[in-house]
């Protein structure tokens, strides 16, 4: 069903600072799989989550760059590492309520899914991919910038994530990054898991398991440290 200009939907728009001239594309934006076919647009929101990833990821590495100019490199992976990740993406979800706007199954509905980490951080990053192709990338950052920055000035410092550690180590020896597929997914929709494979130049490569991408590419990578005596005994992720 397409979403209305109800006083939520409003009130989610006055939040990210952006007033959508299709709601449709909005509507799409915020159409979990468990709800394929049941929008106008016949659409889920998983392509539009690939875009918001990435517009994600460039606002994020620009800022972070620009507000510590004497952070190392892996410095800054580590800062952008924790602005991205699904925990904090679903943190601004909730924040500007779009848990409420979901467009979800039945099912997915009664599991709670509104208030799933996952489907909240899906979510945002597909609101930021349909800005992105109503309004472009400087309008995109515009909203990053307002709904990340407080969380930006209140970064703690935080133990090397696997990913992290992984990239800063192929770094080190000169080889090209890592590179992370999506091998599998099993699992209902409500409650999916994935399987994700890391390979490195001139290495076996790894695999790891999680209940949602980010967490099976963290496994993946921790398996790969594991594995050539990177990382020894328990890390936490």
């Amino acid at each position: 069903m397409l979403l209305s200009r109800s006083r939520k939907a409003t009130e989610v728009e006055k939040a990210i600072g952006y007033g959508f001239k299709d709601r449709r594309l909005l509507t799409t934006a915020l159409t979990h799989s468990s709800a394929r076919g049941a929008t106008p647009m016949r659409g889920d929101y998983e392509r539009l989550e690939f875009l918001g990833d990435r517009v994600l990821g460039l606002a994020i590495a620009e800022m972070v760059s620009q507000a510590f100019p004497a952070a190392s490199e892996g410095e800054l992976a580590r800062k952008f590492n924790q602005l991205v990740r699904g925990g904090t993406c679903a943190l601004v979800a909730a924040r500007i309520g779009l848990g409420a706007q979901l467009v979800l199954s039945e099912s997915e509905a009664v599991h709670g899914g509104r208030g799933k980490e996952t489907i909240l951080a899906d979510a945002m990053e597909a609101v930021l991919g349909a800005i992105f192709l109503e309004a472009g990338f400087d309008v995109a950052r515009g909203v990053v910038g307002k709904l990340w920055t407080p969380l930006l000035e209140g970064l703690p410092e935080v133990a090397v994530d696997p990913k992290s550690a992984l990239q800063e180590w192929a770094q080190a020896k000169g080889l090209a990054l890592p590179d992370y597929k999506e091998k599998a997914r099993k699992g209902p929709d409500h409650a999916p898991k994935f399987m994700s494979e890391v390979k490195v130049v001139g290495y076996a490569p790894a695999l790891g398991e999680g209940t949602s991408k980010r967490a099976a590419e963290q496994a993946a990578a921790t398996a790969f440290l594991k594995g050539n005596n990177v990382w020894t005994g328990t890390m936490d992720e």
